[in-house]
């Protein structure tokens, strides 16, 4: 490869120009050197921009790239949240999604192998203002560039994350494709982005595990914070729509047996399993999308105590009869307020979800329980007739604050109300 070489030297003349009266005497100890510098031709010492992000109303947004490389298309959201990439990115509710965060330096802890929430990364790819050079965290085993790389997921930083969250706030989540395919037009990408939605996709069965499993797993004793494990034992079966593992640690360290069962497995197969309850997990994408979902909640309520956890609590509510509709540009973060009907308290809480339950079109009995101080927004459901407890959020908190934990022990105590009735005595009508 070419370089140019840039060659000189200094002599004791050269220093006298320098230095004037003050340049050392021929006596002093002078060492005459020579320097020689080269660079490799055509190359510069810093990344350049090699990456496109083409959203669907026409805008080009110039980055570089970190991480995988190629062309992949998906919705574009922005995340608030401070810290917790690792959780955002192993998250599966985002499958079909650019996540893009508002604060403006990832990277800085690097990633570990603790904290991830699935068994891969189900993201389309990551969108950052500022990436970390170093990595500075006593539990960091990689950098972020390469987790992703070896993930295949795409990244891109240096863009200004703070004009696209606003134009997302403005106009709705948009549909977009990363590419550092220099062979394809920018007029190519916009046509991928306006042909491709993610409305109406079905992205559960892409996400959720294929055959049953036991669930044994606690939270680590270092990080456990508030639990008061149930003196009982309540055997649960956890429907995967795309679970969170902190989830399910969490209602084991409140002392549940957990049968994890994939999306489609038939309400039939879980009644014999004749659980104490049933948990309906969070999910990515449209809950309209899978109605085979929403037959099989509805088969089970009435029957067995039920918890649903965002997807879970959208398909609860179409399982009442009531409807969903896809909000302008989502909840997603770890600092969203939301309202205690109940108790009158305000939890902060994290939030990940692009569609929401209209309260208006369920059927009497049921009880709005929590909402989103931001927009007002149903964020709880409640059917004490039916035993159903559900939340839009996720009070397992991974990552972001824990107030929302109590929830666990509310369907804990709802699996051991219900016990109890079954075991008092019937009294005899003769």
């Amino acid at each position: 490869m070419a370089t140019k070489t840039l060659g000189f030297s200094v002599t004791v003349s050269d220093l006298s120009k320098c230095f004037g009266s003050r340049s050392p005497q021929p006596t002093s100890k002078v060492r005459v050197f020579t320097l020689r510098c080269s660079a490799v031709k055509g190359e510069r010492p810093w990344k350049t921009s090699d990456a496109r992000l083409v959203l669907e109303d026409g805008s080009i947004w110039k980055a570089k790239s970190f991480g995988a490389t190629g062309t992949q298309v998906g919705e574009v959201v922005f995340n608030t949240s401070l810290t917790g990439y690792q959780e955002i990115l192993t998250d599966p509710s985002y499958a079909g999604q650019f996540v893009l965060m508002t604060n403006p330096h990832i990277g800085n802890t690097g990633v570990n192998f603790d904290d991830e929430e699935s068994r891969q990364c189900f993201l389309a790819g990551l969108v950052i203002r500022s990436l970390s050079i170093s990595t500075s965290n006593w539990r960091c085993a990689e950098t972020l560039g390469d987790y992703l790389a070896k993930r295949n997921i795409m990244g891109i930083y240096d863009v200004d994350t703070r004009a696209i969250t606003r134009r997302l706030r403005e106009d709705g989540s948009l549909i977009g494709v990363l590419s550092t395919d220099n062979s394809k037009t920018d007029e190519e990408l916009l046509k991928m982005s306006q042909s491709w939605d993610i409305v109406g996709v079905d992205l559960i069965s892409g996400v959720s595990c294929k055959t049953p499993h036991e669930w044994v797993d606690k939270t680590k004793q270092e990080w456990e914070f508030n639990s008061k494990p149930s003196q009982e034992t309540f055997h649960v079966v956890a429907y995967d729509f795309g679970i969170k593992q902190n989830i399910l640690r969490r209602l084991a360290s409140y002392g549940c047996k957990i049968t994890v069962v994939p999306s489609t497995w038939p309400a039939s197969e879980t009644l014999k399993m004749k659980p104490d309850g049933v948990l309906f997990s969070n999910g990515p994408g449209d809950p309209s999308a899978v109605p085979y979902a929403v037959e099989t909640v509805r088969n089970i309520l009435g029957k067995v105590p039920v918890f649903g956890i965002c997807m879970g609590h959208q398909l609860l509510g179409q399982a009442l009869g009531g409807k969903t509709f896809k909000m302008k540009f989502g909840h997603h973060g770890g600092n969203h307020p939301v309202h205690n009907l109940r108790t009158g308290h305000v939890e902060i809480s994290a939030q990940n979800h692009n569609y929401a339950v209209d309260p208006a079109t369920l059927p009497e009995g049921v009880e709005v329980t929590h909402i989103n101080l931001n927009d007002g927004s149903c964020a709880g459901l409640a059917f004490p007739a039916q035993k159903i407890m559900s939340l839009q959020y996720h009070p397992e908190a991974s990552p972001g604050p824990h107030d929302s934990d109590y929830a666990f022990r509310e369907f804990v105590n709802l699996m051991k109300h219900e016990r109890s009735k079954k075991s008092e005595p019937q009294l005899s009508t003769v």
